[in-house]
Protein backbone atom coordinates (compact mmCIF):
# COMPACT_ATOMS: atom_id res chain seq x y z
CA UNK A 1 0.00 0.00 0.00
CA UNK A 2 2.73 2.40 0.68
CA UNK A 3 4.17 1.80 -2.81
CA UNK A 4 1.13 2.64 -4.16
CA UNK A 5 0.87 5.77 -2.33
CA UNK A 6 3.95 6.86 -4.21
CA UNK A 7 2.58 6.34 -7.45
CA UNK A 8 1.72 8.86 -9.98
CA UNK A 9 -1.36 7.40 -10.84
CA UNK A 10 -2.46 6.89 -7.09
CA UNK A 11 -3.09 9.43 -4.49
CA UNK A 12 -4.72 8.66 -0.95
CA UNK A 13 -7.91 9.91 -1.60
CA UNK A 14 -8.05 7.34 -4.45
CA UNK A 15 -8.60 4.23 -2.22
CA UNK A 16 -12.12 4.27 -2.47
CA UNK A 17 -12.00 4.49 -6.51
CA UNK A 18 -9.15 1.38 -6.34
CA UNK A 19 -11.30 -1.08 -4.29
CA UNK A 20 -14.17 -0.15 -7.16
CA UNK A 21 -11.73 -1.33 -9.94
CA UNK A 22 -10.37 -4.03 -8.01
CA UNK A 23 -14.00 -5.61 -7.92
CA UNK A 24 -15.23 -4.36 -11.08
CA UNK A 25 -11.99 -6.04 -13.30
CA UNK A 26 -12.43 -9.27 -11.12
CA UNK A 27 -13.30 -12.16 -13.32
CA UNK A 28 -15.04 -13.95 -10.27
CA UNK A 29 -17.60 -13.15 -8.24
CA UNK A 30 -17.11 -11.26 -4.58
CA UNK A 31 -19.69 -10.81 -2.00
CA UNK A 32 -19.30 -8.77 1.34
CA UNK A 33 -21.81 -9.54 3.94
CA UNK A 34 -21.79 -8.68 7.31
CA UNK A 35 -22.51 -10.84 10.74
CA UNK A 36 -26.66 -10.76 9.66
CA UNK A 37 -25.90 -12.32 6.08
CA UNK A 38 -27.12 -8.65 4.57
CA UNK A 39 -24.61 -8.11 1.59
CA UNK A 40 -22.62 -4.69 1.78
CA UNK A 41 -20.66 -5.08 -1.40
CA UNK A 42 -20.98 -7.20 -4.75
CA UNK A 43 -19.48 -6.42 -7.82
CA UNK A 44 -20.35 -6.81 -11.81
CA UNK A 45 -19.13 -10.80 -11.47
CA UNK A 46 -22.03 -11.22 -9.24
CA UNK A 47 -24.10 -9.46 -11.21
CA UNK A 48 -23.13 -11.64 -14.64
CA UNK A 49 -23.29 -15.00 -12.46
CA UNK A 50 -26.48 -14.25 -10.48
CA UNK A 51 -28.18 -12.30 -12.96
CA UNK A 52 -29.17 -9.80 -10.51
CA UNK A 53 -28.34 -5.66 -10.76
CA UNK A 54 -26.21 -4.99 -7.99
CA UNK A 55 -29.24 -2.51 -6.23
CA UNK A 56 -31.55 -5.51 -6.24
CA UNK A 57 -28.56 -7.14 -3.87
CA UNK A 58 -27.40 -4.68 -1.81
CA UNK A 59 -28.62 -4.93 1.22
CA UNK A 60 -30.68 -8.13 1.49
CA UNK A 61 -30.19 -11.33 3.07
CA UNK A 62 -27.36 -13.54 0.71
CA UNK A 63 -29.55 -15.92 0.79
CA UNK A 64 -31.33 -14.67 -1.87
CA UNK A 65 -28.32 -16.19 -3.74
CA UNK A 66 -28.94 -19.59 -2.95
CA UNK A 67 -31.62 -22.14 -3.50
CA UNK A 68 -33.07 -25.09 -1.01
CA UNK A 69 -31.74 -26.11 1.60
CA UNK A 70 -28.97 -23.25 2.05
CA UNK A 71 -31.77 -20.63 1.52
CA UNK A 72 -33.26 -21.53 4.58
CA UNK A 73 -30.40 -22.75 6.58
CA UNK A 74 -28.06 -20.11 5.87
CA UNK A 75 -29.38 -17.85 9.20
CA UNK A 76 -28.77 -20.89 11.32
CA UNK A 77 -25.30 -21.30 9.95
CA UNK A 78 -24.47 -17.72 10.86
CA UNK A 79 -26.12 -18.08 14.43
CA UNK A 80 -24.52 -20.96 15.37
CA UNK A 81 -20.75 -19.63 14.34
CA UNK A 82 -21.54 -16.39 15.95
CA UNK A 83 -22.03 -18.61 19.23
CA UNK A 84 -19.68 -21.22 18.68
CA UNK A 85 -16.79 -19.81 16.63
CA UNK A 86 -16.81 -23.13 14.94
CA UNK A 87 -15.99 -22.83 11.18
CA UNK A 88 -17.08 -25.23 8.66
CA UNK A 89 -16.42 -23.70 5.09
CA UNK A 90 -14.80 -20.43 6.29
CA UNK A 91 -10.79 -20.37 5.14
CA UNK A 92 -11.64 -23.87 3.58
CA UNK A 93 -13.93 -22.87 0.48
CA UNK A 94 -16.40 -26.13 -1.23
CA UNK A 95 -18.23 -26.04 -3.81
CA UNK A 96 -22.50 -25.74 -3.07
CA UNK A 97 -25.03 -24.24 -5.46
CA UNK A 98 -25.98 -20.94 -6.53
CA UNK A 99 -29.46 -19.62 -7.65
CA UNK A 100 -29.95 -17.25 -10.47
CA UNK A 101 -32.61 -14.23 -10.27
CA UNK A 102 -34.53 -16.77 -12.95
CA UNK A 103 -35.04 -19.53 -10.24
CA UNK A 104 -32.27 -21.73 -12.09
CA UNK A 105 -29.64 -23.51 -10.39
CA UNK A 106 -25.81 -23.76 -11.53
CA UNK A 107 -22.66 -25.53 -9.46
CA UNK A 108 -20.92 -23.03 -7.98
CA UNK A 109 -16.71 -22.71 -6.46
CA UNK A 110 -17.45 -21.04 -3.08
CA UNK A 111 -14.37 -19.72 -0.86
CA UNK A 112 -15.14 -17.26 2.19
CA UNK A 113 -12.74 -15.55 4.27
CA UNK A 114 -13.66 -13.34 7.64
CA UNK A 115 -12.28 -9.74 8.43
CA UNK A 116 -13.13 -6.87 10.56
CA UNK A 117 -14.47 -3.62 8.84
CA UNK A 118 -13.96 -1.04 11.88
CA UNK A 119 -15.58 -3.27 14.54
CA UNK A 120 -17.91 -5.04 12.71
CA UNK A 121 -17.11 -8.55 11.76
CA UNK A 122 -17.46 -9.22 7.87
CA UNK A 123 -17.36 -11.98 5.84
CA UNK A 124 -15.80 -11.94 2.04
CA UNK A 125 -16.99 -14.71 -0.52
CA UNK A 126 -15.20 -15.47 -3.60
CA UNK A 127 -18.08 -17.03 -6.09
CA UNK A 128 -17.10 -18.96 -9.12
CA UNK A 129 -19.25 -20.93 -11.97
CA UNK A 130 -18.20 -24.27 -12.60
CA UNK A 131 -21.04 -25.44 -14.74
CA UNK A 132 -18.36 -26.93 -17.69
CA UNK A 133 -15.72 -28.45 -14.78
CA UNK A 134 -18.96 -29.90 -13.46
CA UNK A 135 -19.95 -31.00 -17.01
CA UNK A 136 -16.83 -32.52 -17.87
CA UNK A 137 -16.73 -34.05 -14.77
CA UNK A 138 -20.20 -35.88 -15.74
CA UNK A 139 -19.02 -36.79 -18.80
CA UNK A 140 -15.83 -38.48 -17.44
CA UNK A 141 -18.01 -40.23 -15.22
CA UNK A 142 -20.66 -41.67 -17.93
CA UNK A 143 -17.30 -42.66 -20.17
CA UNK A 144 -16.16 -44.53 -16.96
CA UNK A 145 -19.14 -46.23 -16.64
CA UNK A 146 -19.66 -47.17 -20.46
CA UNK A 147 -16.10 -48.52 -20.68
CA UNK A 148 -16.78 -50.47 -17.34
CA UNK A 149 -19.39 -51.84 -19.13
CA UNK A 150 -17.80 -52.67 -22.08
CA UNK A 151 -15.20 -54.41 -20.27
CA UNK A 152 -17.13 -56.38 -18.26
CA UNK A 153 -19.08 -57.65 -21.79
CA UNK A 154 -15.92 -58.59 -23.09
CA UNK A 155 -14.42 -60.16 -20.42
CA UNK A 156 -17.59 -62.12 -19.72
CA UNK A 157 -17.51 -62.90 -23.85
CA UNK A 158 -13.27 -63.79 -23.47
CA UNK A 159 -14.25 -65.85 -20.42
CA UNK A 160 -17.19 -67.64 -21.98
CA UNK A 161 -14.85 -68.59 -25.20
CA UNK A 162 -11.85 -69.58 -22.95
CA UNK A 163 -14.38 -71.73 -20.69
CA UNK A 164 -15.89 -73.37 -23.94
CA UNK A 165 -12.36 -74.27 -24.87
CA UNK A 166 -11.38 -76.01 -21.78
CA UNK A 167 -14.16 -77.42 -21.03
CA UNK A 168 -14.90 -79.00 -24.20
CA UNK A 169 -11.77 -81.58 -24.08
CA UNK A 170 -13.17 -83.35 -21.28
CA UNK A 171 -16.79 -83.42 -22.22
CA UNK A 172 -15.79 -85.26 -25.57
CA UNK A 173 -13.65 -87.19 -23.11
CA UNK A 174 -16.25 -87.99 -20.91
CA UNK A 175 -18.19 -88.99 -24.63
CA UNK A 176 -15.98 -91.36 -25.82
CA UNK A 177 -15.49 -93.06 -22.74
CA UNK A 178 -19.59 -93.47 -22.50
CA UNK A 179 -19.35 -94.67 -26.28
CA UNK A 180 -16.34 -97.07 -24.97
CA UNK A 181 -18.12 -98.49 -21.96
CA UNK A 182 -21.16 -98.91 -23.85
CA UNK A 183 -19.25 -101.29 -26.64
CA UNK A 184 -16.82 -103.62 -24.28
CA UNK A 185 -20.33 -104.38 -22.23
CA UNK A 186 -22.36 -107.73 -22.68
CA UNK A 187 -25.78 -106.24 -22.60
CA UNK A 188 -27.45 -110.14 -22.09
CA UNK A 189 -24.50 -111.11 -19.25
CA UNK A 190 -24.56 -107.71 -17.35
CA UNK A 191 -27.00 -107.62 -14.27
CA UNK A 192 -30.15 -105.37 -15.20
CA UNK A 193 -28.45 -104.94 -18.41
CA UNK A 194 -31.39 -102.95 -19.94
CA UNK A 195 -31.04 -100.53 -17.10
CA UNK A 196 -27.31 -99.74 -17.30
CA UNK A 197 -27.77 -99.71 -21.20
CA UNK A 198 -30.40 -97.10 -20.52
CA UNK A 199 -27.87 -95.12 -17.79
CA UNK A 200 -24.83 -94.82 -20.50
CA UNK A 201 -26.79 -93.66 -23.36
CA UNK A 202 -28.48 -90.86 -21.10
CA UNK A 203 -25.04 -89.71 -20.05
CA UNK A 204 -24.28 -89.96 -24.07
CA UNK A 205 -27.08 -87.58 -24.87
CA UNK A 206 -26.18 -85.28 -21.73
CA UNK A 207 -22.79 -84.88 -22.74
CA UNK A 208 -23.37 -84.08 -26.66
CA UNK A 209 -26.12 -81.52 -25.35
CA UNK A 210 -23.14 -79.88 -23.50
CA UNK A 211 -20.97 -79.74 -26.30
CA UNK A 212 -23.73 -78.20 -28.42
CA UNK A 213 -24.37 -75.68 -26.05
CA UNK A 214 -20.60 -75.19 -25.68
CA UNK A 215 -20.08 -74.66 -29.32
CA UNK A 216 -22.81 -72.31 -29.61
CA UNK A 217 -21.10 -70.39 -27.01
CA UNK A 218 -17.59 -70.09 -28.96
CA UNK A 219 -20.22 -69.56 -32.12
CA UNK A 220 -21.54 -66.35 -30.20
CA UNK A 221 -18.45 -64.99 -29.38
CA UNK A 222 -16.27 -65.41 -32.24
CA UNK A 223 -18.90 -63.58 -34.55
CA UNK A 224 -18.82 -60.77 -32.46
CA UNK A 225 -17.86 -57.50 -35.15
CA UNK A 226 -16.80 -54.48 -33.27
CA UNK A 227 -18.43 -51.15 -34.66
CA UNK A 228 -15.87 -49.49 -36.54
CA UNK A 229 -15.47 -45.73 -37.27
CA UNK A 230 -12.84 -43.31 -38.73
CA UNK A 231 -11.27 -42.27 -35.25
CA UNK A 232 -7.95 -39.76 -34.27
CA UNK A 233 -5.92 -42.32 -32.36
CA UNK A 234 -4.25 -39.30 -30.39
CA UNK A 235 -7.91 -38.06 -28.94
CA UNK A 236 -8.77 -41.76 -27.93
CA UNK A 237 -5.04 -41.96 -25.86
CA UNK A 238 -5.89 -38.20 -24.39
CA UNK A 239 -9.30 -39.27 -23.51
CA UNK A 240 -7.83 -43.06 -22.03
CA UNK A 241 -5.46 -41.18 -19.77
CA UNK A 242 -7.76 -38.91 -18.08
CA UNK A 243 -10.22 -41.91 -17.84
CA UNK A 244 -7.47 -44.46 -16.66
CA UNK A 245 -5.12 -42.59 -14.80
CA UNK A 246 -8.20 -40.75 -12.76
CA UNK A 247 -6.88 -39.62 -9.69
CA UNK A 248 -3.17 -40.76 -9.81
CA UNK A 249 -1.43 -37.82 -9.52
CA UNK A 250 1.44 -39.38 -8.24
CA UNK A 251 2.45 -40.52 -11.59
CA UNK A 252 5.03 -38.60 -14.42
CA UNK A 253 3.26 -38.65 -17.25
CA UNK A 254 5.22 -38.13 -20.34
CA UNK A 255 3.22 -37.74 -23.92
CA UNK A 256 4.91 -38.17 -26.98
CA UNK A 257 2.25 -37.66 -29.80
CA UNK A 258 3.20 -38.32 -33.19
CA UNK A 259 1.59 -35.05 -35.10
CA UNK A 260 -0.18 -35.53 -38.21
CA UNK A 261 -1.34 -39.03 -37.57
CA UNK A 262 -4.00 -39.93 -40.04
CA UNK A 263 -7.23 -41.29 -38.84
CA UNK A 264 -7.64 -44.94 -38.42
CA UNK A 265 -10.94 -47.04 -38.94
CA UNK A 266 -11.46 -48.73 -35.62
CA UNK A 267 -13.97 -49.33 -32.78
CA UNK A 268 -13.47 -46.61 -30.40
CA UNK A 269 -14.86 -47.97 -27.67
CA UNK A 270 -12.41 -50.83 -27.19
CA UNK A 271 -9.22 -49.31 -28.14
CA UNK A 272 -10.41 -46.81 -25.36
CA UNK A 273 -10.62 -50.14 -23.14
CA UNK A 274 -7.19 -51.41 -24.28
CA UNK A 275 -5.54 -48.48 -23.73
CA UNK A 276 -7.11 -48.35 -20.20
CA UNK A 277 -6.47 -51.50 -19.42
CA UNK A 278 -2.61 -51.03 -20.49
CA UNK A 279 -2.47 -48.18 -18.58
CA UNK A 280 -4.19 -49.25 -14.99
CA UNK A 281 -2.02 -52.24 -15.26
CA UNK A 282 1.26 -49.85 -15.81
CA UNK A 283 0.19 -48.16 -12.82
CA UNK A 284 -0.52 -51.19 -10.52
CA UNK A 285 2.85 -52.40 -11.30
CA UNK A 286 4.74 -49.15 -10.29
CA UNK A 287 2.87 -49.15 -6.90
CA UNK A 288 6.12 -50.12 -4.95
CA UNK A 289 8.60 -48.21 -7.40
CA UNK A 290 10.87 -45.24 -6.20
CA UNK A 291 10.54 -43.72 -9.58
CA UNK A 292 7.02 -43.62 -11.14
CA UNK A 293 7.06 -42.78 -14.88
CA UNK A 294 4.76 -43.49 -17.36
CA UNK A 295 5.43 -42.67 -21.16
CA UNK A 296 3.19 -42.99 -23.68
CA UNK A 297 4.06 -42.95 -27.44
CA UNK A 298 2.04 -42.36 -30.76
CA UNK A 299 3.83 -43.31 -34.28
CA UNK A 300 3.97 -44.32 -37.79
CA UNK A 301 4.91 -47.32 -38.21
CA UNK A 302 5.79 -47.85 -42.09
CA UNK A 303 4.09 -46.69 -44.61
CA UNK A 304 0.58 -48.67 -43.58
CA UNK A 305 0.33 -48.86 -39.91
CA UNK A 306 0.37 -46.80 -36.52
CA UNK A 307 1.62 -48.20 -33.30
CA UNK A 308 1.30 -47.22 -29.75
CA UNK A 309 4.02 -47.40 -26.96
CA UNK A 310 3.18 -47.57 -23.04
CA UNK A 311 6.19 -47.85 -21.15
CA UNK A 312 6.37 -48.41 -17.24
CA UNK A 313 8.87 -48.01 -14.46
CA UNK A 314 7.40 -50.97 -12.75
CA UNK A 315 8.49 -54.26 -11.04
CA UNK A 316 8.41 -55.92 -14.57
CA UNK A 317 6.83 -59.67 -15.34
CA UNK A 318 7.85 -62.28 -14.47
CA UNK A 319 9.79 -64.71 -16.32
CA UNK A 320 7.78 -67.48 -15.93
CA UNK A 321 4.35 -66.28 -16.80
CA UNK A 322 6.20 -64.12 -19.53
CA UNK A 323 5.33 -66.26 -22.46
CA UNK A 324 2.03 -66.68 -21.55
CA UNK A 325 1.15 -63.53 -20.73
CA UNK A 326 -2.11 -63.30 -22.92
CA UNK A 327 -3.68 -66.60 -22.20
CA UNK A 328 -6.83 -66.65 -20.18
CA UNK A 329 -6.74 -67.17 -16.60
CA UNK A 330 -2.75 -66.38 -16.25
CA UNK A 331 -1.97 -63.32 -14.24
CA UNK A 332 0.29 -61.62 -12.23
CA UNK A 333 -2.10 -60.08 -9.40
CA UNK A 334 -2.89 -61.77 -6.11
CA UNK A 335 -7.06 -61.23 -7.01
CA UNK A 336 -7.09 -61.03 -10.92
CA UNK A 337 -8.75 -63.25 -13.43
CA UNK A 338 -6.24 -63.09 -15.67
CA UNK A 339 -8.90 -61.89 -18.61
CA UNK A 340 -7.90 -58.38 -19.10
CA UNK A 341 -4.22 -58.49 -21.46
CA UNK A 342 -6.02 -61.59 -23.38
CA UNK A 343 -9.12 -59.30 -23.90
CA UNK A 344 -6.87 -56.73 -24.89
CA UNK A 345 -4.92 -59.23 -27.93
CA UNK A 346 -8.37 -60.64 -28.85
CA UNK A 347 -9.91 -56.63 -29.76
CA UNK A 348 -6.11 -55.79 -31.20
CA UNK A 349 -6.18 -58.86 -33.99
CA UNK A 350 -10.05 -58.28 -34.50
CA UNK A 351 -8.72 -55.13 -36.07
CA UNK A 352 -6.17 -56.68 -37.67
CA UNK A 353 -3.18 -55.84 -35.53
CA UNK A 354 -0.70 -56.85 -33.01
CA UNK A 355 0.37 -56.66 -29.26
CA UNK A 356 3.24 -57.66 -27.96
CA UNK A 357 5.11 -56.86 -24.24
CA UNK A 358 8.98 -56.73 -23.84
CA UNK A 359 9.99 -56.75 -19.98
CA UNK A 360 12.60 -57.50 -17.69
CA UNK A 361 11.91 -58.21 -13.70
CA UNK A 362 12.83 -55.13 -11.87
CA UNK A 363 13.13 -53.15 -14.94
CA UNK A 364 9.82 -52.07 -16.18
CA UNK A 365 7.66 -53.36 -18.87
CA UNK A 366 6.96 -51.86 -22.58
CA UNK A 367 3.76 -52.67 -24.47
CA UNK A 368 3.29 -52.18 -28.00
CA UNK A 369 0.35 -52.43 -30.33
CA UNK A 370 0.02 -51.28 -33.97
CA UNK A 371 -3.22 -50.54 -36.19
CA UNK A 372 -3.34 -50.85 -39.70
CA UNK A 373 -4.41 -47.58 -41.65
CA UNK A 374 -6.43 -49.58 -43.78
CA UNK A 375 -8.23 -53.09 -42.79
CA UNK A 376 -8.81 -55.66 -44.37
CA UNK A 377 -12.51 -54.92 -44.80
CA UNK A 378 -11.79 -51.68 -46.30
CA UNK A 379 -9.72 -53.12 -48.68
CA UNK A 380 -12.27 -55.48 -50.02
CA UNK A 381 -15.13 -52.44 -50.42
Amino acid sequence: MEYLKKHPAFSGTDAEGLFQTLLDTAVDGVLVIDEKGLVLVCNSGCERLFGYARSEVLGRNVNLLMPEPYHSDHDGYLARYRKTGEKHIIGIGREVSGRRKDGSTFPISLSVGEGHLGRERIFVGIVSDVTDRARREGEIQVLQKELLHATRLTSAGQLSAALAHELNQPLTAILNYASALAEMIDWNKAPNGKLTKEIIEKIGVQTERAAEIIRRIRGFVEKREPKRGLEDLNKIVEDSIGLGLAGMTDIKLSLKLARDLPAIMIDKVQIQQVMINLLRNAAESMQFSETRKLTVTTARDGKDHVCMIIADTGAGIPESIRKRLFEPFVTTKDNGLGIGLSVCRTIIEAHQGRLWAESREGEGTVFRFRLPLISKMQSHE
